[in-house]
C-alpha cells in the first residue's frame, strides 16, 4: 500500500522499541542455551518447558506481528528483524510464514487457500481424547507442514537468505557451546507449540465452540508476552494496528467485542478441546473462495 512508505515518525520510535524487546529475548535465550551446553537432559527438557519455551513462542509471534509490518514503516525493516527474531527458534520460518499468513487474513476459512485449517486427513484421524492429546502435542508440526503438503509455494530470495543466517546461526551454537545448546533452542520451540499454555491460542483463535461465532479473543495475562496477540477479534478486524494497541481499540469499541464469547484461560481451551468429543479438527468455519458463504464442516 501507498501509505506503507510513507515516513511516520511514531512507527519508527515504535520500531525502536519492538527491535529492543525482541534483541533482549533472543540474546536471553542464545545465553540459556550457552549456559546449559554441558547440562544434564532433563534439566535441559525442563528449562525449554518452563523457561525457554516461553521465550521462543514470544519470538515467534513478534514474528507475527512483524509479518504484518507493524514495527517500521518499511517493509524491509521489517523483514530483517523478523529474521533476526527467528535465530533463537532453530529452523527458518519468518519469511515464509508471512507468505502464508497474510493468505489467512484475505481468505479466513476458505478450504485449500487458508493454511490455518486443518486437512480432512487430520479432522477424519483426530476424533478422540487420546488422537486429539497427540495431536495437541504435535500441534506445531502440522501447523508448518500442512501448507508445504496443501500448498507449497516456491521459495524466493527473501526464503534463501532466511535459511541461510539460520544456519550459519546454528552452526555457530553447534560449534561454540555443543548439540546440547542447539537441542535446548529445538526443544524449546517444540514444547512451546504443543501442550503448553502459550501453545492455547492456535485452538482459541479459530476453533468453533459456538456455533455461531468464528474468532474468539483471550483477555488473560499471557498477552503480556504474546504480543497481545489474544486480542484476536480485534486483530482480524485491524490488522493493522500493533498488537500493543489493541486494548485501546478494544476500549473505545466496547459494543463490538464485550458481547462476543471471549477466554481467560488457554489452558482451559486446551482442555475443553481435547475434553469435549464435539469438538476437534473439523471444528472450523469454512467458506467457499466464490460465494464466501460460511459453513462447519462436517
Amino acid at each position: 500500500m501507498a501509505t506503507s512508505l510513507v515516513f511516520r515518525p511514531e512507527l519508527m520510535l515504535l520500531g525502536v522499541s519492538v527491535t529492543r524487546r525482541i534483541t533482549v529475548v533472543v540474546l536471553l535465550q542464545l545465553w540459556t542455551a550457552t549456559f546449559l551446553h554441558n547440562a544434564g537432559w532433563l534439566k535441559i527438557l525442563t528449562i525449554a518447558y518452563f523457561f525457554g519455551s516461553f521465550l521462543n513462542h514470544n519470538l515467534f509471534l513478534a514474528i507475527h506481528e512483524l509479518s504484518h509490518n507493524l514495527a517500521f514503516s518499511t517493509p524491509l525493516y521489517n523483514r530483517c528483524l523478523g529474521i533476526f527474531a527467528n535465530l533463537p527458534i532453530g529452523v527458518p520460518m519468518s519469511v515464509t510464514f508471512q507468505k502464508y499468513h497474510l493468505e489467512h487474513h484475505r481468505f479466513q476459512g476458505v478450504d485449500g487457500i487458508d493454511m490455518d485449517i486443518p486437512t480432512l486427513t487430520e479432522a477424519h484421524l483426530v476424533t478422540n481424547i487420546l488422537a486429539k492429546s497427540i495431536w495437541v502435542v504435535l500441534q506445531l508440526f502440522f501447523y508448518a507442514l500442512r501448507p508445504l503438503f496443501i500448498k507449497p509455494k516456491p521459495p524466493g530470495m527473501w526464503e534463501f537468505i532466511n535459511l541461510i543466517v539460520q544456519l550459519a546461526l546454528d552452526a555457530l551454537v553447534i560449534y561454540f557451546s555443543g548439540w546440547k545448546s542447539f537441542a535446548y533452542l529445538l526443544l524449546s520451540t517444540f514444547v512451546g507449540g504443543g501442550m503448553h499454555p502459550m501453545a492455547g491460542h492456535f485452538i482459541s483463535e479459530h476453533y468453533v465452540f459456538n456455533k455461531e461465532q468464528e474468532t474468539y479473543s483471550y483477555y488473560g495475562p499471557l498477552n503480556l508476552m504474546t504480543w497481545s496477540v489474544g486480542y484476536h477479534n480485534e486483530h482480524h478486524d485491524f490488522p493493522r494496528i500493533a498488537g500493543s494497541k489493541l486494548h485501546k481499540l478494544k476500549a473505545i469499541a466496547p459494543e463490538y467485542y464485550e458481547g462476543l464469547d471471549s477466554y481467560k484461560s488457554w489452558s482451559q481451551v486446551i482442555y475443553m478441546y481435547i475434553a469435549d468429543r464435539t469438538v476437534g479438527p473439523f471444528s472450523r468455519m469454512k467458506r467457499k473462495l466464490a460465494t464466501k458463504t460460511a459453513k462447519k464442516t462436517e
